[in-house]
């Protein structure tokens, strides 16, 4: 994938496999769209590089956040510990935590299917790490917290429309 016109075709194709008509992108190769109401997906793609960057809001912080929930932030951009490749920024103005993901235009672009898959991985770990995030604002630990032993998410995100 090296032109925003191939980005184009790509996005119709997976729009076509799931059914999600919202997975339009706009002039500038941004595609943003709510999944369950639970998240805002934002895919860019980026000509330069021929990749697609995937973001995803997972919390907003409060002023007071705890020390643990940056510190199990940093662990996971430092280290990679539960992010999947991915890696996680906050946004300043309104302290969002942020998840970024980016796939490879060449590599995704033979295997929509792939594509598709990878996107609902990445939901449920938002999921994950919004669970997490939340017991560390509430001082709740990770007594009993499957996320840290590598268990799958508690909850099935489907990036499909049923028929």
């Amino acid at each position: 994938m090296k032109t925003l016109e191939d980005y184009t075709q790509f996005i119709a194709a997976v729009r076509k496999d799931t059914g999600l008509a919202a997975l339009e992108p706009d002039e500038s190769g941004l595609v943003s769209v709510r999944i369950e109401d639970a998240y805002n997906l934002n895919l860019q793609f980026v000509e330069a590089t021929g990749r697609i960057l995937c973001f995803v809001e997972v919390a907003q912080l409060p002023p007071d956040a705890s020390r643990e929930v940056f510190r199990d932030l940093l662990v996971g951009g430092l280290f990679g510990k539960d992010t999947a490749g991915g890696y996680f920024a906050i946004e300043p103005e309104t302290e969002t935590v942020i998840y970024n993901y980016f796939f490879d235009g060449d590599r995704v672009a033979s295997d929509p299917e792939e594509f598709v898959s990878t996107l609902e991985k990445i939901l449920q770990l938002c999921d994950i790490w919004a669970e997490r995030i939340r017991r560390d604002l509430h001082g709740e630990g990770h007594e009993g917290d499957d996320s840290r032993n590598g268990a799958p998410a508690r909850h099935e995100v489907s990036f499909r429309l049923d028929p």
